[in-house]
C-alpha cells in the first residue's frame, strides 16, 4: 500500500479521529474539516428530534468541542480560524456552562494566543468566541476575570492603524459587548466608552466624506451606544450634553449605514434624556428634526435605491422618536414565549446579541437566564422532553407539508389547464 493510502486509511476510525492533536501544515485544513463537518451533524441531528440518548449526545458534543480547543494551538493558521469557528458554534447553539466553567482558563489563553498571532479572519473569530465565552459565564467574578485578561488585547486591536479593518470592526463589537456583560468596575465601562469615542468622533470630523474605516467607526458608535444604556443618569446626561451637538454631523456621511446608526443613535439619546427628565427640552431639536425630515424623505438619484429605501424606512421612525418621542414597537417570538421590543434600547440590545448567537438567539432567550434577565424576561420555563418536541417540527415533517402543498397546487393548476383546453376545442 502506498503512504498517501495508509494516510488516508489511518484518519478516521468509524467515522472519529483516533486522537485529536494539533497536526501539520499538510494534513490540517483536511482534518478540521472532518472534525467541524462531523460536529455540525451532531448538532443537526439533535435539532432534528432524532431518537439518541441526550446523555451520549452531549458526551459526543463535548468529545468534540475538547478537540476544537485542541486545534486552536495548531501552526496553521487555517485550522486556528476554523477550529474558532466551531467552538463559536458550539457555545452560540447550547448552554454548557459547567463545560465552560471547567476550561475557562483554557479557553481564555487560547483566545489570547489567536488575537495575538492571528491575523483578520481568525482575530475576528477569537473575539466572538471571547464573547459567547463571558455570555456562558454570565456576569461575575469567572467572566470579570475572562474580560480583564482579553480586554486589553482587544483594545490594542481596534486602536491599531496596521491591523485589518475587519478585525478592528469586530474587536470594538465585542470589546463594549464583553464590558457590558462582565464588567463590573465603572472605570473600565468609562475606560471602553472613551476608546470609542476616539475613533467614531473622527468620522464627525470627515464633514461628510467617505472614510475607509467608517465600518469601524460605525462599531465603535453602536458599542459606544450599548454601554451607554448601563451608565450612571449623571453620566447619561454629560454624554448626552456632548453628542446631542455633534451626532448630526454624522447624518450627512456618504456611508448609509452610518447615517442609519447615527440616527438611530440620536432616538436613543432623546429616549434616554426623557427618561431621566420628563421636561427635557434639546436647543438643537429644530435643526436635528430638518435633518431627519430630508433623511426620511430622500430621493436623490446619486444615491442606491435600496440604499435609499432601508434610510427612509429607518429615518421615518428615528423622527417619529426624536419629535414624539414614540417607538413602534415588534413582537419577538420564540418557542411559546413572546417578548415585545417596545424601546430603542430594548432594540440595540437585541440587535447585537442576536448577531453574536445568530440562530441560536432563539434558543439562548429560552434558556439562558442571563439574557432572560436583561430582557426582562423572567427565569427559564421548565419545559420537559415532550413538550419541546411538540415546539419544533422535524425536517421530514417540513418536507411532507411542503410536499402535499405542492401536490394539491398542481392538481389545481392541471385541472384549471384542462378547462381552458375544453373552451378552446369548442370554439
Amino acid at each position: 500500500m502506498s503512504r498517501s493510502k495508509k494516510k488516508s486509511s489511518n484518519r478516521a476510525v468509524g467515522g472519529k479521529q483516533k486522537n485529536i492533536q494539533p497536526f501539520s501544515d499538510d494534513d490540517s485544513s483536511i482534518e478540521t474539516m472532518s472534525h467541524c463537518s462531523s460536529f455540525s451533524d451532531v448538532a443537526n441531528f439533535a435539532e432534528d428530534g432524532a431518537e439518541v440518548d441526550e446523555d451520549t449526545a452531549q458526551e459526543d458534543f463535548e468529545f468534540k468541542l475538547k478537540g476544537l480547543m485542541d486545534l486552536t494551538m495548531d501552526k496553521s493558521a487555517k485550522t486556528r480560524q476554523a477550529a474558532l469557528e466551531g467552538l463559536r458554534n458550539g457555545l452560540a447553539s447550547k448552554i454548557l456552562y459547567d463545560f465552560i466553567l471547567e476550561r475557562r482558563m483554557t479557553l481564555t489563553d487560547s483566545i489570547e494566543r489567536c488575537l495575538k498571532k492571528g491575523k483578520g479572519e481568525e482575530q475576528r473569530a477569537a473575539a466572538a468566541l471571547a464573547c459567547l465565552l463571558c455570555c456562558q459565564l454570565g456576569p461575575g467574578i469567572e467572566s470579570e476575570e475572562v474580560f480583564q485578561t482579553l480586554a486589553p488585547v482587544l483594545k490594542s486591536i481596534v486602536c491599531d492603524r496596521s491591523a485589518s479593518v475587519q478585525a478592528r470592526q469586530a474587536c470594538a463589537t465585542y470589546l463594549g459587548l464583553c464590558c457590558f456583560i462582565a464588567s463590573d468596575d465603572i472605570e473600565d465601562l468609562y475606560a471602553t466608552m472613551e476608546c470609542m469615542e476616539n475613533l467614531f468622533t473622527k468620522q464627525c470630523h470627515a464633514e461628510g466624506g467617505a472614510d475607509s474605516c467608517s465600518a469601524l467607526h460605525i462599531q465603535c458608535l453602536v458599542s459606544w451606544a450599548l454601554l451607554l444604556t448601563i451608565c450612571h443618569t449623571s453620566e447619561v446626561r454629560k454624554k448626552i450634553d456632548i453628542y446631542l451637538h455633534k451626532l448630526p454631523r454624522l447624518l450627512s456621511c456618504d456611508d448609509v449605514n452610518m447615517r442609519i446608526a447615527a440616527g438611530e443613535t440620536l432616538a436613543l439619546l432623546f429616549e434616554l434624556a426623557r427618561e431621566a427628565d420628563a421636561d427635557f427640552y434639546c436647543d438643537d431639536l429644530e435643526f436635528i428634526t430638518e435633518k431627519l425630515k430630508a433623511l426620511a424623505t430622500d430621493c436623490n438619484k446619486h444615491r442606491a435605491k435600496v440604499d435609499r429605501r432601508k434610510q427612509r424606512s429607518v429615518f421615518r421612525d428615528v423622527l417619529r422618536a426624536v419629535e414624539d418621542g414614540e417607538f413602534q414597537s415588534e413582537m419577538i417570538r420564540f418557542g411559546r414565549e413572546r417578548m415585545h421590543i417596545d424601546c430603542w434600547v430594548k432594540r440595540l440590545t437585541y440587535g447585537i446579541f442576536k448577531e453574536l448567537f445568530g440562530s441560536g438567539m432563539q434558543f439562548h432567550l429560552l434558556a439562558n437566564g442571563f439574557l432572560r434577565n436583561i430582557f426582562e424576561l423572567g427565569p427559564p420555563l421548565l419545559l420537559d422532553t415532550a413538550t419541546i418536541k411538540e415546539m419544533k417540527v422535524s425536517r421530514d415533517e417540513r418536507h411532507m407539508n411542503n410536499s402535499a402543498a405542492f401536490k394539491a397546487r398542481t392538481k389545481a393548476r392541471s385541472k384549471l389547464r384542462d378547462k381552458r383546453a375544453d373552451v378552446g376545442e369548442f370554439f
